[in-house]
């Protein structure tokens, strides 16, 4: 009998369903996107109401070649990508290629992956939703546009290597901007007067002054302070005032993807990438020993706070177990969504109480416990009573002119706060027993001299609240974006804050002075609320589009008259210490660098980012022990050891021992390695002394032809995957299945690649053509 063959994203996701499916169905996995527009050109055809010209990505041919093979015996297809926007895309483009009219093509959308929601999900299977994938296809093609429109004028007008993006844009002026109010900032001196003040009963307490002949207390200098504290200390304090309320504090509502991203930076201080990386494999399912692979969370793209009527039930039910009945409300708590949230999603929770995050810590590795903790605490704390407080706020005067205030709390139920940690503003320090008109005693006057501060420089967590806010861009995308200025050299981090290079904010004068509306919050947030139009089948997406599009072009002419830098370099607020010109940011093949505006009759240069501070990181060094940092480089963003230069590691480029013979017979070993280009070879540990390289992955796997020790696995796009013997001479060769890919993260677009080479030498030992040296003897 035909099996229906049921298709989702990756390899994790299609073990964890399988394992919940019976023998009629086969799973398998996509490794993401399987269509998208061309990189080396538009791929939009802006005079046929901008219709996309999709092909399939090179490296999905053999993917999409064994779903066709699968699909062609398949009784029916179900697609089961996930249940967002980009997982709607997913199926449209798989239905594209597999549907002939003659099997029936399924859409299931799974919230969590647990056994009961698999198999209720192939029980009531839908259609796909043309609304949600036309809403992806407009977001794709704006950001098409502006990346192949914009993006190459950077280049003409400022310098290689630059790019444009319609959220990424807006981000960095929030950065920049933020940067400049900071510049601009002087701060001013104030003064503070606290008392410390003792009553019948213990504890002694402090309280400030507030009011100075019935004004609020304002203090400039310290000479003015210190009259006040003269002033004071022949002062009789009385209690003109006792309030006591009892204050509840409710709990926060369950994480949308948003709140995930600023807590879990907040409190584990994860970066925007990681928090969603480690919240994808919670999703998709992890090993738990005898259970097999289960999916420990819902969706973890989501806006809304809605949480199903089973989930609250037995959330209530473990929270009565756990703590007692009067930590459960009377009525399950509901929380509202904030303006157009999207309530397709539950908001992200546990999916079951037995899954406790003791009960799977031995098989979660560190960082998917502390999340998975973290969701789990937020959740059953959303479902808790109110913690209760009794405040107590005092009036106190101190003689004719002065007046002191203070308020204390006493926690009288705890409620939501036995599971998630209280924010600072609910701390508050126990006040004594007073009473109205009660004589207190002074102990000590304390003057304190401050001076206003500006405001903080953005982190990832702050710039995730800030873009939410505005209603800049989707969660889901502000991981990519984020790594995309870095790596850009648009901001670098200092003290795990984002600070603006001259190049970023160079970058962003340009667009917001030739494309206004493309850096007009506004306009980007009303471009976001359009494509939400467009999901709900409100909105025509081709319309959108045409709005849109007229702007760019406008703007696009306009800029294109502006006087290119690309030659001259950006300014820079600096003199050259040789020669007294100004100094500039160019542009060269190793990367940006500062340089004298006289050249060539001063030749002095410098590297443009080397002043900014290392920013340490809690992972170890696996060669020395030491921590490591993240630092800024002619590349960009990196990781590396902080014991430089006495150890030379860096993230990324570490050598791999695979433990296989170099065939050579020199005694080394093949190590796999990386370019500087971010591509895998294997090198023979004995470089430069043997020069022995491979762009084919070695596997321990004996010929079986020639018997010799390891064979290569080669991909092509001819040929797909195969094995042959390291001998060319052999000649032996078979098919094999792919190494795993992981799915392609949808982001921005980027700017059209370079094409610069790199020598051998630069590479350290890659190979640069077949031959003797590339993986024959």
């Amino acid at each position: 009998m035909d099996k229906a063959l049921l298709i989702v994203e990756s390899p994790a996701k299609a073990k964890t369903i399988n394992k919940y499916l019976g023998s009629g169905y086969r799973v398998m996995a996509s490794m993401g996107h399987v269509r998208d527009l061309p990189k080396s050109k538009l791929g939009v055809d802006v005079d046929k109401d901008f219709e996309p010209q999709y092909i399939i990505i090179p490296e999905r041919e053999k993917v999409v070649g064994e779903l066709r093979a699968a699909a062609r015996t398949a009784s029916s297809i179900i697609l089961a990508a996930d249940p967002d926007r980009e997982g709607e895309a997913i199926c449209w483009h798989l239905k594209a290629i597999f549907d002939d009219g003659k099997k029936p093509v399924f859409r299931v959308r799974l919230q969590e992956i647990t056994k009961q929601a698999v198999e209720d999900a192939v029980r009531h299977m839908g259609e796909l939703n043309v609304h949600m994938f036309e809403a992806q296809q407009a977001r794709r093609v704006l950001d098409r546009l502006v990346g192949y429109k914009i993006s190459p004028l950077l280049w003409k007008k400022i310098g290689r290597g630059l790019s444009a993006g319609r959220v990424q844009s807006i981000a960095l002026r929030l950065v920049v901007e933020r940067e400049r109010e900071i510049r601009a900032f002087r701060k001013e001196e104030f003064w503070t007067i606290f008392a410390y003040l003792e009553a019948s009963l213990p504890p002694r307490f402090k309280a400030a002054l507030s009011k100075i002949d019935g004004k609020k207390a304002k203090i400039p200098d310290g000479a003015s302070a210190q009259a006040i504290v003269d002033a004071l200390k022949g002062a009789r304090y009385v209690v003109r005032d006792v309030a006591v309320t009892e204050k509840k504090r409710n709990p926060p509502p369950p994480y949308i993807t948003s709140t995930l991203q600023q807590e879990a930076f907040r409190l584990l201080r994860f970066p925007v990438k990681k928090t969603m990386s480690v919240a994808q494999k919670l999703y998709e399912g992890l090993p738990l020993g005898e259970r097999g692979p289960m999916g420990l969370i819902t969706y973890m793209r989501t806006d809304s706070v809605r949480i199903s009527a089973e989930a609250q039930a037995w959330a209530r039910a473990a929270i009565v177990q756990s703590f007692s009945a009067a930590h459960v409300p009377s009525h399950p708590r509901v929380h509202a969504n904030k303006g157009k949230a999207q309530d397709a999603h539950e908001a992200i929770r546990p999916t079951s109480p037995e899954l406790t995050p003791e009960a799977v810590r031995p098989y979660l590795k560190k960082e998917e416990f502390s999340l998975y903790q973290l969701i789990w605490n937020r959740f059953f704390a959303s479902q808790m009573s109110a913690a209760v407080l009794e405040e107590t706020a005092l009036t106190i005067a101190a003689g004719e002119r002065f007046l002191f205030t203070v308020k204390g709390g006493v926690i009288k139920f705890k409620g939501w706060w036995e599971l998630y940690p209280k924010k600072e503003e609910d701390e508050e320090d126990a006040l004594p027993p007073v009473k109205k008109d009660e004589t207190l005693t002074l102990a000590e006057l304390e003057p304190k001299q401050s001076f206003t501060q500006p405001p903080a420089r953005y982190t990832e967590g702050t710039l995730v609240k800030e873009l939410e806010a505005k209603g800049i861009g989707r969660p889901s995308t502000y991981a990519p974006i984020i790594a995309t200025l870095q790596n850009r050299v648009y901001v670098v981090k200092e003290e795990n804050k984002f600070v603006p290079t001259d190049l970023g904010m160079f970058v962003t004068d340009f667009l917001v002075k030739h494309f206004p509306d493309l850096m007009e919050y506004k306009f980007t947030a009303r471009m976001e609320g359009e494509l939400d139009e467009v999901s709900e089948g409100t909105l025509d997406w081709v319309g959108a589009m045409r709005d849109f599009y007229g702007r760019l072009q406008n703007d696009l002419a306009a800029a294109g008259k502006v006087e290119s830098v690309a030659g001259t370099g950006i300014p820079l607020d600096e003199k050259c210490p040789k020669c007294g010109k100004p100094l500039v940011n160019k542009g060269g093949k190793f990367g940006r660098f500062k340089s004298c505006s006289g050249y060539p009759e001063c030749d002095y240069s410098d590297d443009l980012y080397k002043k900014s501070e290392p920013v340490p990181l809690e992972e170890k060094c696996p060669t020395c022990g030491a921590n490591l940092v993240q630092r800024v480089g002619r590349y960009g963003m990196f990781v590396a050891c902080s014991n430089y230069p006495k150890c030379r590691f860096i993230k990324g480029k570490e050598k791999v021992d695979t433990g296989i013979a170099c065939p050579q017979g020199c005694g080394g070993t093949l190590l796999k390695r990386k370019t500087k280009r971010e591509k895998f070879f294997y090198g023979c540990s004995s470089f430069p002394k043997c020069r022995f390289a491979t762009w084919d992955e070695p596997l321990p796997e004996s010929c079986p032809k020639c018997g010799r020790p390891f064979v290569l696995r080669k991909t092509t796009k001819k040929d797909g995957t195969y094995k042959h013997c390291v001998d060319e001479n052999c000649g032996w060769r078979e098919p094999a299945s792919p190494p795993a890919v992981p799915p392609r993260p949808a982001g921005e677009e980027p700017e059209p690649a370079g094409k610069d080479g790199d020598s051998r030498e630069d590479r350290g030992g890659a190979p640069d053509k077949p031959g003797p040296e590339a993986g024959g003897v």
